[in-house]
Formats: C-alpha cells, structure tokens, sequence
C-alpha cells in the first residue's frame, strides 16, 4: 500500500551495529554487501527528482471533512492497527543504544553526570496542575515480530481507574508513580513496549522507573499484558500528546529522559509546538528530549499518491494514520521555542538495501537531543 509504514527501520540493523554514520559505500559495486549504508550523499538530478515527486503528490488534498474526521477518530485508527498487527509490527528497538547511550546501563548516572549532579537540589518538583501532554504513536516500519504475547487473557484494563484518578488530580511531589525513583524516563508514544520493554532489559539501575504513554488504549493494554511488564519499574498509561486538558501523570521538573521515536510526526503540525511545550516542562533542568522521526524527502514520502495530502509535508495512510516528514530547522524552532538547547540535531541519510530481492531504498530521519537549561527562563 503506498505510504505505508516502508521496509528498512533502523532495526533491520544488527542488534549491535556501530552509531550511524560510520558505514559508506565508496564502491557502488558492493552496495549489496550489506544490509545500510550511512551518510549517503544524493546527487543533484536524485534531490530534484524527489522534490518533483513531493509536489506532484501534495497537487490534491483530502477534503475538509475527511481531515477532520482522521482528527477526531485518531485513536479509533491507531486502536485499528494495533488490534491487527498486536505486537508483531515493529522490532524491539535495542539499536536505541548506540545512538542514545542515555538509556543504557549506567550511562544515565556517568553520561550526563555534570548536568545532573547540579540539579539534586531540583529533585523535589513543585505541584502543578494539569500540565497534559499528548500519546500518539507512529514509528518506523519493517513487519518484523517482535516477542509475541504468550497468551491473550481477557484480563481488564490494567490502571485504567489509576490513570483516570491521575489525569484528574493535582500532582504534588511523593504522590506519583515512580517518586522514589533517581532517574526517570518517559516514552511517548510507547506502542506496544518496543523501546520500553529493552530499555527494562537491559538497565537494571534500582532507581530507574519508565513511564510510557499511548494514544492507543489498545496499544497500552498489550503492554500491560506483556510478561516483561513490571508495574514496580514501569507505568503505562493512556494519553493523548495534544489534550490540553489531561496531564502526565508526574510533577513539571521530575523526569530525566523523555523519549519521541517516530511520534511527533503523528499528530497535527498546528498542534506539535504546545504538544512540546508542555513535554518541557516536565523535564528536570539538565534533563534530555530525544528524538527520531521522519525527514523531508524520506522513501516514504515519496510513496505516497496523490489524494493522501493533508497539508504540506503532511500526510495520510491507507489506513487512517497519519506522517508528516521534517527538516532539521523546524525541529530545532519547536524545541528552542520550548526553552531547549540543542545538543545534537543530526540527518541520518542512509541506504537500505533489500539483498534478497537486489532493492535500494533510500531513508532520511532525523535525530536530536535537547537538553533542558540547568537554570531554565520557562521553569
């Protein structure tokens, strides 16, 4: 189906591959020796003919009423994807990393240590009201399994009652989930644990506890069903990245990690600047935004036919899910204007290469970090 989620996600990768950009292709002879390629640079004719495509297909948008119809039942699709694909889409996300040692064992403690150390008397967050935030889920492709749920129990919605009572209450410091933890991380747009779940695995600090969030009621229930999930390290919970009216359910200043992989690009463009503004809020000063996500001209992009415009850059899928493709600098404008600094804001332009059936597909996302400033003019 064109536009749909492309073959090539980062974890067709080896589990253990190097950061990107340490793999060229100095001799197009041997592009099928292996499965990517980094920093792959385009030719001019190639630049120009993917501008064509992306104008070509954006000529014809769909109607006002379809587009207010994939806003107001966003989660009945998403909820439809995962009620088929279930946790058998994406692959566990374990090059995570290598890209952002952030997440790795001991790496949260010593990789930032100069940031962190300065904030402990910050570590008590002032109360605050309602101060939302979004879940919405779109990642990367690649119809991989990923573990399957061993068993499908009719059990209810986990901390469904949970969730609600906190969205609903003012969130004071000791009364949140995860309160008497050092480091804390949040996911947003969690899908089904495909970051979570290795980030669990593989850190086994005792003072970590992960948060994760879903658009995706459907989505979230997979994940509390799933044998690796630990109520006692991890929250889940429902949430949708643009109410403005439901908050996360810990305290502005208390997280250390939030984490976007391949979210921001699902939501409204109109509505990703608040989205942000208030995922800031909640970091602690020294604290990191990490982000991948679609960039302008990526193979999927391109696919798409015409009639699957919503907006520019912006568009729809076959099934109801939406994607929109970035550049560099409107990133860097959402997270500055969020009172973030930038620490890396990179284009992994890279080849993927279907060996099998002798395919190339050329991929472009992009990559950040922003971290909070240790005396922050938005706290």
């Amino acid at each position: 189906m064109a536009g749909s989620y492309p073959e090539g996600a980062p974890a067709v990768l080896a589990e253990k591959r190097q950061q990107f950009g340490n793999r060229f292709l100095s001799d197009p002879a041997r592009v099928f020796h292996h499965n990517a390629w980094d920093n792959v640079e385009w030719s001019e004719e190639q630049a120009a003919a993917a501008e064509r495509k992306v104008q070509e297909n954006s000529t014809q948008r769909v109607c006002q009423e379809k587009q207010v119809d994939y806003e107001i039942n966003a989660h009945k699709y998403w909820n439809n994807f995962y009620k088929i694909h279930e946790n058998g889409f994406f692959k566990d996300r374990h090059w995570l990393f290598t890209e952002f040692p952030e997440l790795a064992p001991s790496q949260n403690q010593n990789h930032l240590k100069d940031w962190f150390l300065e904030n402990k008397r910050n570590e008590v967050p002032e109360c605050r009201n309602n101060e939302d935030g979004p879940s919405l889920i779109m990642e990367e492709q690649h119809k991989c399994s990923s573990k399957s749920l061993e068993h499908k129990t009719e059990t209810p919605p986990v901390e469904e009652n949970v969730t609600q009572k906190i969205s609903d209450l003012e969130i004071c410091a000791d009364e949140f989930p995860g309160s008497s933890a050092t480091y804390r991380i949040l996911e947003v747009g969690c899908g089904v644990g495909n970051t979570v779940f290795p980030i669990l695995q593989t850190n086994n600090d005792p003072g970590l506890f992960v948060y994760c969030c879903d658009f995706s009621s459907t989505a979230i229930e997979l994940v509390q069903t799933n044998p690796e999930y630990d109520p006692s390290r991890c929250f889940a919970f429902v949430h949708d990245l643009c109410d403005e009216e439901k908050s996360y359910p810990v305290p502005k200043g208390s997280l250390d990690i939030i984490i976007l992989i391949f979210v921001l690009s699902a939501i409204v463009p109109d509505k990703m600047q608040k989205a942000i503004n208030r995922l800031s809020r909640l970091l602690k000063p020294g604290g990191m935004l990490l982000l991948r996500d679609y960039g302008r001209y990526d193979m999927a992009q391109l696919r798409f036919k015409k009639g699957q415009c919503l907006s520019g850059n912006f568009y729809v899928r076959g099934d109801g899910t939406r994607v929109y493709f970035f550049t560099q600098e409107e990133l860097d404008t959402l997270f500055t204007t969020a009172g973030l600094e930038k620490v890396q804001n990179l284009v992994d332009r890279r080849l993927q290469v279907n060996r099998g059936k002798q395919l190339t597909m050329y991929r472009v996302w992009i990559q950040c970090k922003y971290c909070k400033p240790l005396l922050s003019s938005t706290s």
